[in-house]
């Protein structure tokens, strides 16, 4: 299955965002993707935190739901909407929300960011709490390719990434990881922790990121990643717009998992007590 993973410089206007995520989309197509993934916050990075709440929207339409499903549609592809701000019953904070089309447009899967990040060195300060609401399911859906082989898709966001018992209980054979790290943070961990992904859980990763300078003076990591079930970079790129693509091996996949069959092995552990 050949998978596409976009790295975008998100603005604060969201019909700059989508004219972008489409245009990148149909890159995507052209060059073969069946699936293909938007970064975190591919829509908006406005100038404060509370700027995404204008835009949120209910599950079963909106802007940023109706292009995803329409673009889907337009270039026959699976894609991975990033992550959209999605209302919740407080209107001061909304689910950072990852949400699945299938080629016919239609909603296959939604997963609602479960860890919020939350960083203070003194120099940078976030706190997605102040106006996100966290989701509390891990998902993982199936997706039938066109290489006769039905794909266990794991989805994650970001910050997910540092949580890898988050990533145990998905049993995926692709795990999705949109994200918008900090140029701080993804320059000291990102390539290790997604790379340690892949290999604890013998998985592709599929990692879209944002990557650049912003219009609101924020800097992400970029990088955007594909890597293989031994923890190999396929491709990646460093800055900037991109689409990254790779074919990825169901057969290899397999193999990888009957010589090393480290997801067997687990055990379920309890809390470790304390001696003195």
């Amino acid at each position: 299955m050949k998978v596409a993973a976009i790295q975008m410089v998100s603005d604060i206007d969201l019909d700059t965002n989508l004219r972008a995520a489409d245009r990148l989309l149909q890159q995507a197509a052209a060059q073969g993707a069946e699936l293909a993934g938007l970064p975190e916050y591919f829509c908006l990075l406005g100038q404060r935190d509370t700027d995404k709440l204008a835009f949120q929207e209910q599950g079963g339409g909106g802007a940023v739901q109706d292009f995803l499903a329409n673009a889907a549609r337009r270039h026959h592809l699976w894609v991975l909407g990033g992550t959209l701000p999605m209302a919740t019953a407080d209107p001061g904070h909304a689910r950072n929300s990852s949400l699945l089309f299938d080629p016919q447009g239609r909603l296959h899967a939604r997963y609602d960011k479960i860890h919020l990040f939350n960083f203070d060195n003194g120099h940078e300060h976030y706190d997605e709490a102040r106006v996100l609401q966290p989701g509390d399911t891990p998902v993982c859906c199936e997706l039938p390719s066109r290489d006769g082989h039905t794909w266990r898709v794991g989805l994650s966001v970001c910050y997910d990434l540092r949580f890898a018992a988050l990533y145990n209980t998905l049993h995926a054979d692709l795990i999705a990881v949109p994200s918008a790290f900090t140029h701080t943070t993804g320059q000291a961990h990102w390539e290790v922790l997604l790379r340690a992904r892949a290999i604890e859980n013998l998985a592709y990763v599929m990692a879209p990121a944002q990557g650049g300078v912003h219009a609101n003076g924020r800097r992400t990591w970029g990088q955007t990643m594909l890597v293989d079930c031994w923890g190999q970079i396929l491709q990646q790129h460093p800055q900037g717009e991109a689409v990254v693509c790779a074919d990825l091996s169901y057969a290899a996949l397999q193999q990888r998992r009957q010589q090393l069959p480290v997801i067997t092995h687990r055990k379920p552990l309890g809390i470790a007590r304390l001696t003195i």
